[in-house]
Parts: structure tokens; C-alpha cells; sequence
């Protein structure tokens, strides 16, 4: 999968793939506009939409309503580095959802590939090149 990253303005930076545009921005506080999420809180996003895609299949799978299913996810940061040292998930069941599959769809949210590829991650490679002139 190839990524295109341009710069619309301020500190927005845009990201092209397939027929999509991903926007982020920064927030206020921190010299942007506001006027997207930052890309970190789009990586936090891409965890729990990930889990979430797999509870949704995992309920599909069974013909359980997902009505009234909702995932939250909460950080917690370390106070003097400020990196992340702790990511909850909480799946919230209603009360009709069977007991008998509450486990199964913690496991099944545990098979998001996003979760996977923090607990063994890529290497990085980044260089420069020349860039191919931009018609307009």
C-alpha cells in the first residue's frame, strides 16, 4: 500500500490512498486549527475501530444484534515522558447479549491487526529523495 503525504495549510497534513483522503490537523492548543484530528489520535482510533471491527464480525458470525454494543478506550501516559504506558478497551454489552460469548468477544477484539502490530512491531525505514515535479 503507497501513502501520499501533502501540506493543505497550517499545520495540516494530508494523507492519499486508494480513493481516500485521511486530513489531520493540530490542535489549537498546539499551533494548528483544530480542524481535523491529530494523526496520534487517529492511530489511538485506528485501535479501538479495529476491535471493533472484529466484535462486529465475531456477533455477525452468531446473528447477535450489535444494537447495543459500544467500545470504549482510554490511555494512560506516563507523567514524565509522556508516552502512553497503558491502553484500555472496554467492550459494553447490553443485557441481552449471552454470557456464554462475554470471553469469546474479548478474544475476538484481541485479533485486531493494528493491536497485533504494536505487540510486534515493524522496523522503520526513512530516507530522502529527490521529489518528481508536481503538475498543477
Amino acid at each position: 500500500m503507497e501513502i501520499t503525504v501533502d501540506f493543505p495549510g497550517g499545520s495540516r497534513v494530508d494523507a492519499h490512498f486508494n480513493s481516500f483522503t485521511v486530513s489531520t490537523d493540530q490542535p489549537r492548543e498546539d499551533g494548528g486549527g483544530g480542524a481535523a484530528p491529530a494523526p496520534f489520535e487517529l492511530f489511538l482510533t485506528s485501535l479501538v475501530t479495529c476491535a471493533g471491527y472484529y466484535v462486529l464480525e465475531f456477533c455477525r458470525a452468531r446473528g447477535i444484534d450489535t444494537g447495543g454494543i459500544r467500545l470504549k478506550q482510554w490511555i494512560e501516559r506516563n507523567e514524565t515522558t509522556y508516552m502512553v504506558e497503558k491502553i484500555s478497551m472496554e467492550i459494553q454489552l447490553p443485557e441481552d447479549f449471552p454470557q456464554k460469548y462475554a470471553r469469546a468477544v474479548i478474544r475476538a477484539a484481541e485479533k485486531c491487526s493494528v493491536k497485533k502490530h504494536m505487540e510486534y512491531p515493524p522496523s522503520f525505514d526513512i530516507r530522502v529523495a529527490v521529489a518528481d515535479p508536481v503538475s498543477e
